[in-house]
């Protein structure tokens, strides 16, 4: 019989080493159209999954069309051939499926999700709904209106706001200087000829990668992918967008709402692209900063100041250098107390109070100990799947993620602190009751605040 293990209940168990992670292989092929066809399997479940990139996003919304690549990808599933709007939901229901999208600066992603068995009329739809729809006037102008409708939606709530002004104040006019659903002037603009000839000139097999995960055979998928994609107009893929000169925000900006009981705070500055070589040093001291429920941040502003439910930072990581920011919302009478302590923090991590040893372990425990997690389903494993085609990330990204991020130091992270974030070009952004915070906005010592209309965005 085995002595009873003795158990130490006075302290916490020293964690083991974290288990490696392989991501499933992934097969290739391209069309003679350009199209990338990609496919990993997943066998646990008879399900799979259907993902299709576009690399085109609302980046490459032309000037004064903002909203012209989201109200696109709306349209698609208007109707085809034949086929209705009502008409080609009822045959994905048929099969149980779904089709989402759901568009970035980046790139438009379409996925369709359905047992192994539906394959082949869930390509088939996919392929109809992307590449031949019909675009007409009436389903325009009703989509449209409703785009329109959400942006009234929009102006009543303040965190929505926030953003929209934040883009546009880092960005100017420049690729990532709206979101993508654009404004009220860019849409009413906007024709359905715009909307063809966007499509025509965007949707393109050059800039398209489809990814199958599932229970499934690359053979099928690539068979699938050359019989229903058939006749996508080739197309080689297109440039990033051309970035000009960046604006320089005033240091700090106010969209008035009068009797706000609280503040919407966003602080920031433009940050890195995804392609940076710092990339995995950056998440772990953004951990730290402001990634977490015990970052330095949110255990300031929350747990120390009770001034929020939840502060947070984060560095949008985009094909382009994407934003730096600080997201909280907290009372008026605290507004000007946690933009300095916000302020305080970002500074005081790049050189007066360095990442400790303990700091950077929970950091990267948080990053790293349910890491496997994300690649459980046939959609996590597709999703997963785009990253690397949409970045041009190299197959053992994923592999080898756990590895970098405990590679990181605490001489890393003050390093890529120090180099990426910047003080002095930081802007502040206030939503809120300008009248009740006014006065002690004068002691950030930012200078004198612009005056926004939140009309504007």
């Amino acid at each position: 019989m085995k002595a009873p293990m003795t158990v130490d209940r006075s302290r916490l168990p020293v964690p083991g080493k974290t288990p490696p992670f392989h991501f499933p292989a992934i097969e290739r092929s391209t069309l003679s159209s350009g199209l990338r066809v990609w496919s990993v399997r997943h066998t646990s479940i008879p399900v799979a999954t259907v993902m299709l990139l576009v690399r085109r996003g609302s980046a490459d919304d032309p000037p004064g069309k903002e909203g012209l690549a989201a109200i696109t990808a709306d349209m698609l599933d208007e109707g085809t051939g034949a086929l209705s709007s009502i008409e080609i939901h009822e045959k994905l229901a048929r099969i149980g499926a779904q089709l989402d999208s759901d568009i970035g600066p980046d790139a438009t992603l379409f996925t369709i999700t359905v047992l192994s068995r539906f394959l082949q009329p869930a390509v088939s739809l996919l392929a109809d709904i992307v590449v031949r729809p019909t675009l007409r006037e009436e389903d325009f102008a009703r989509v449209r209106q409703l785009r329109l409708h959400r942006l009234m939606q929009l102006k009543d709530m303040p965190g929505a706001v926030a953003d929209r002004a934040f883009m546009r104040l880092l960005y100017g006019q420049q690729p990532y200087g709206h979101t993508p659903l654009g404004n009220e002037a860019s849409l009413t603009a906007i024709t359905v000829d715009d909307v063809r000839a966007f499509h025509a000139a965007n949707v393109r097999p050059g800039d398209a990668t489809l990814v199958v995960t599932g229970d499934c055979l690359h053979a099928e998928v690539e068979a699938l992918a050359a019989s229903f994609f058939d006749g996508w107009t080739a197309g080689t893929g297109t440039p990033l967008p051309v970035v000009g000169e960046l604006p320089t925000p005033p240091r700090l900006n106010v969209i008035p709402r009068s009797g706000a009981p609280q503040s919407e705070l966003r602080i920031g500055h433009v940050g890195v692209a995804r392609n940076t070589p710092d990339y995995h040093a950056l998440v772990a001291a953004n951990m730290v900063l402001g990634g977490q429920f015990v970052s330095r941040i949110n255990l300031n502003l929350r747990e120390e100041k009770g001034f929020t439910y939840g502060a947070r930072t984060s560095f949008d990581f985009r094909r382009l250098p994407g934003p730096f920011s600080l997201q909280v919302s907290v009372q008026t009478a605290a507004t000007v107390e946690a933009i300095h302590e916000s302020m305080h923090e970002i500074a005081a991590i790049r050189d007066a109070r360095p990442v400790s040893v303990d700091e950077l372990s929970l950091g990267v425990a948080a990053l790293t100990r349910g890491y496997a997690r994300n690649f459980e389903t046939a959609e996590q494993l597709a999703r997963a799947a785009t990253q690397l085609a949409l970045y041009d990330l190299p197959d053992n990204y994923f592999d080898e993620f756990v590895l970098r991020v405990e590679a990181v130091t605490v001489d890393d992270v003050t390093r890529v602190a120090q180099q990426y974030l910047s003080p002095d070009r930081i802007t502040t952004l206030i939503v809120g009751d300008y009248s009740a915070v006014s006065r002690g906005l004068l002691t950030l010592k930012l200078g004198v605040p612009s005056m926004l209309a939140a009309d504007t965005f």
